[in-house]
């Protein structure tokens, strides 16, 4: 099983739906709106002068908006429709925003550059299997006294079945997850849009921070939220303006983490 070739088919056929979808709102952005959150943002800091080497980008709007913030932005991801979409996006932002076509675990084959920042987000480390691999690659490029800053969804998320009904899937992964998922977050309605396989991961909050501390990078903060930023789950209510939960469950599990590390 070729998990690379098979997800990167997937996003392909995604990027596309994804990048018409009122969920992006493309032109607004074009326009100047950030699609950075809260969270995010605040965890970044000033970005003025520094480095940012963003992983899992998609099509490349939160890198964008991180160059808009000042910094110097770098964004990879395994779609090279996304990536084509991406640099075709900064071209009309007026960004100078780099972007490279690469899987995380190759990324050294594709770049030679040291950050300041590392940063991921959001429905990312799913696509991965090795964690290990991956924090490896995070501390590979870093510089010494850089920063890696991740906010991504909380594994008790993934546990549930899509209609969050019932406990469906292992917290602590392990076995790869493959689906033939149709439509996609951005319009789950329109079934016909798009039918492909998939293969992703779960993984356990421990096997993430301490895939990270075996590297050698130091936590700085961890934190976790009783909500989601975007409406991409099934069976959502929005108790308070931008913050989304499961409907009958509210905010009785986790729906996001934080992580800050540090490399020495």
């Amino acid at each position: 099983m070729n998990y690379l070739e098979i997800n990167q088919n997937l996003w392909n056929k995604k990027t596309d739906i994804h990048y018409k979808s009122d969920f992006y709102d493309v032109p607004a952005f074009i326009n100047g709106k950030s699609s950075l959150n809260p969270i995010e943002l605040e965890l970044l800091g000033d970005l003025r002068g520094k480095s940012v080497l963003h992983l899992q980008c998609h099509f490349g709007m939160d890198t964008i908006s991180l160059s808009r913030l000042g910094a110097k932005a770098t964004g990879i991801d395994l779609s090279d429709k996304a990536i084509e979409k991406a640099r075709e996006l900064a071209n009309q932002a007026g960004t100078d925003t780099q972007f490279i076509q690469s899987d995380v675990y190759s990324l050294k084959e594709a770049l030679t550059q040291k950050y300041d920042i590392v940063y991921t987000s959001y429905g990312v480390i799913g696509w991965l299997p090795d964690m290990n691999k991956w924090a490896e690659i995070i501390n590979h490029f870093l510089k010494p006294g850089g920063k890696f800053i991740m906010v991504e969804f909380h594994p008790v998320v993934w546990m549930f079945s899509y209609d969050f009904k019932k406990i469906e899937y292992n917290y602590f992964g392990g076995s790869p997850i493959i689906e033939e998922l149709e439509g996609t977050y951005t319009d789950s309605s329109k079934k016909s849009d798009i039918k492909e396989q998939s293969v992703s991961w779960n993984h356990s909050l421990a096997e993430v921070i301490t895939a990270l501390l075996k590297k050698g990078l130091s936590v700085d903060h961890f934190n976790e939220y009783d909500y989601s930023p975007y409406n991409c789950f099934d069976n959502t209510i929005e108790n308070t303006k931008g913050k989304y939960q499961i409907n009958g469950i509210g905010n009785k599990i986790p729906m996001l983490y934080s992580i800050v590390c540090s490399r020495s």
